[in-house]
Order: structure tokens, then sequence, then C-alpha cells
């Protein structure tokens, strides 16, 4: 197999290896977070205290997306690329310790270096396509990231089955076991395949850097983190409890349905440029519009949902539809987003650009994390998807302030050539 890669153009080579690490990546990545929310609220945790264990991962990921862009430009994604991998591993390792050992404050600092591979790969594999896709072709990006994310989405709902199955087969530490050698045997794949250097710039990059000094990245950060809270604020935990305390499902039940929305979520991502037509010159322009528009219809998926169950019409019905339209509409706003930092992003110096965008989705999902366990705690479900509504419209309204991805090139100065 490593034979016929090797043989492949070098773009499509290295554009597979990074693909290939990203999804063995996401694997784990899903499954490690329904295997500790699983876990620990079967062992007796509140909804808030299973919300605390997955706060210092969101909240590692925001410090490493703001510094790992700076540290790709530095030294190059290849290498940044590695260390996540190898991060999760030990993380993982981590949790095979004695049920004595795992007291709060230890799994959240495991969840911590989970946090940080995880935002280290996903920032290397993101900003590799920039600089492997042709040059000055929107339609071509947009398909290339949305074939990237939604496939890496549809990969972690497997995960999250794979993860509630493990736990019910084999075991909470086994399953850890099991998938720190995943990681392992991909790592290796990886040293081996990836060429050296990907999106190191020539020139040095200042730290002072590491914040974007561009109103169209700072604007479409600011989107994103309202994007991604909004998602979290219902799905993390209130959603599994939900479905486990209330509406008496299964850890297997709950697992499959979450990996299914997941999975869907994931192949609607895949497919959004066939319901977004971003072809042709004038893509950049109708990509702003279009991000408006499906923000605006996104918003009325959780409003209905909430006005649904607040009635109790039909609760398990009315989730399973809500959540299939909020999962089919979310997917084409995230892909819309995707592709637009790749679009204001500048070629020199991208992983600064597309980290900080990233630092600003892990602070949206960290803030969504905290709020789905306290809100639910302390409302209810009704009340999440109330709270999830407002946060999409904020994001919508923030979308109409960002300029045309026409208006390049960044006000900050050029960074140097990238390295081929």
């Amino acid at each position: 197999m490593i034979q016929r890669i090797k043989q492949l153009p070098e773009a499509l080579r290295q554009y597979m290896v990074v693909t290939m690490a990203y999804w063995s990546f996401t694997l784990t990545d899903g499954a490690l977070r329904m295997l500790v929310l699983l876990y620990f609220y079967q062992l007796g945790y509140s909804p808030f205290e299973v919300a605390l264990l997955f706060v210092l991962y969101e909240l590692f990921g925001v410090i490493t997306n703001l510094l790992g862009g700076w540290i790709g430009a530095r030294f190059g994604l290849h290498r940044t690329l590695y260390a996540g991998m190898l991060i999760q591993i030990v993380a993982l390792l981590m949790l095979t310790v004695p049920d004595a050992w795992l007291s709060v404050v230890y799994v959240m600092l495991a969840q911590a270096l989970s946090g940080i591979a995880k935002d280290l790969n996903k920032m290397s594999a993101k900003s590799s396509v920039k600089l492997l896709a042709p040059n000055g072709e929107s339609g071509r990006l947009f398909k290339w990231v949305a074939a990237l994310t939604g496939s890496k989405n549809a990969l972690k709902g497997v995960g999250f089955f794979i993860g509630s199955a493990l736990l019910a087969t084999i075991g909470f530490r086994a399953g850890m076991l099991v998938m720190a050698a995943w990681i392992g045997l991909f790592l290796l794949l990886s040293l081996l395949l990836l060429k050296k250097g990907i999106g190191q710039a020539k020139q040095k990059t200042p730290f002072k850097h590491i914040l974007s000094k561009s109103r169209a990245v700072n604007f479409l950060s600011a989107a994103r983190f309202f994007l991604f809270g909004a998602r979290d604020i219902w799905f993390v935990v209130a959603l599994p409890v939900f479905l486990h305390g209330v509406l008496g499902w299964s850890h297997t039940q709950t697992g499959a349905f979450m990996a299914g929305w997941i999975i869907f979520y994931g192949l609607i991502q895949s497919g959004a440029p066939r319901f977004v037509r971003l072809q042709g010159n004038d893509a950049a322009r109708r990509g702003k519009r279009a991000t408006i528009l499906w923000a605006l219809l996104l918003a009325a998926a959780p409003g209905l949902l909430a006005v649904s169950l607040a009635h109790d019409l039909y609760p398990a019905t009315s989730l399973m539809i809500g959540l299939s339209l909020f999962a089919f509409l979310f997917a084409i706003n995230s892909s819309l987003h995707s592709w637009l930092i790749l679009e204001y992003a500048r070629e020199d110096g991208v992983s600064l650009d597309v980290g900080f965008y990233y630092m600003a989705n892990a602070a949206g999902r960290l803030v969504g994390t905290l709020l789905s366990g306290l809100i639910y705690q302390q409302q209810g479900m009704v009340a999440c998807l109330v709270a999830a509504t407002a946060f999409v419209l904020l994001s919508a309204l923030l979308a109409t302030t960002l300029p045309s991805p026409e208006a390049k090139p960044h006000t900050h100065k050029q960074r140097g050539r990238i390295q081929s």
C-alpha cells in the first residue's frame, strides 16, 4: 500500500496522507468522547460534572489553536500533525489506570491533552488543504474543504458508535488501549509518507502575529464562535443525558443515535457543494450571501423543536425530526464557514489565520459545553434549544459584516513564501 501511495502525483499523495491521518485521529476522538461521557454518567456524575470533564479539553483547544498556527508556520505542519497524534496516545494511556485514580481533576487533565492533540491535528489538516488545492479556484477549494470536513465528521459519528460499543463489550480501559494502538499505527505511516516542511515559511514569523489583524478573519471567527456554541449547548451533554435519563434509552441506543446524527451531518457536509453552487467568477460574492441565508434557516430548527418539546408534542418523534433538520442545515453552514476562512487566509502563513479561526471555534465549543450541562441541569432541554437559537441568530448577524472574500489581501504583512 505504501508503495502505491508513493507512485501518486505529489499534491494528491500529500492530500491523501493528511486525510488518512485526520481520519484515523477522528475515529478515536469521537470514541473517546462517548466513552468518557457514558462511563462517568454511569458512575453517578451529574450532567454538570460530566460537562466539567470536557472543560479543559475545550479550553486547551482554544490555546492550542492560538499557538498552533504560529508553531505550524514556524516549524512546519508535518510536525504539528505528528505532535497531535503522539499526544493523543499519551492521553488515551492516561485513562487506563484503576478507577480509584480517575478523579475529576485527573480525567480533566487527560482530556486537556486530548484537546491539544485534536486541535493540532485539525489545524494541520485544514491548513494543508489551502496549500495543496489549486490556486484561484474558489469552487474547487470549497469541494476539497467540504470533502475533508464532511468525511471527518462522518467518521467522528462512527467513533461515537465505536466508543459506546467498546464500553459495552471490552470495557473502558481495554477500549483506551485499542485506540492508542490504532493511532500509533497511523502515526508511523505519516512519518514514512508525509513530506517535510509543508506549511513552513522561509521567513521566521514573529510571535505577535498569532493574533489576526484581518477584519474578515476576526468577524468570521466571531460568527464561528456562536455557530459552534449553538450546536454544543444542546448536543454535548444535554442530548445524551436527555435520551438516557428522560426517554430511557440504553447506552448503546444513545451512542448509536448520536453516531447516526454525526454521520448524517458529515455526509451532508461532504455534499454541501451540491446544495450551494459556488462555481464561476462570482463564487466568493454568492458565498457570503449564502452564509447569511443558511444561518437564518438554521435558527428555525432549534426554535421549532423547543416549541414542540415545551408543549409535549410527541417528544421522541419531534426530537428525531428536529435534530435531522438541524444536522442538515448546520452541515451547510459549517462547510461555508470552513471554505470562507481558507478564502480569506493568505497562502503565506495560512496556519496562523486558520489557527486563530479554530481558536474561536474551540472557544465556542467550550462555552457551549459548559452551558449544556448548566442550562440542562437548571432548566432542561427546552432552555438549551432556546439558547441555541439565540446563538445562531448572533452568528447570522456577524456574517452580515463580512467583506467579500475577493477583498484580499489581509491588512497584516505578507509573511514569506511557503516551502513546497
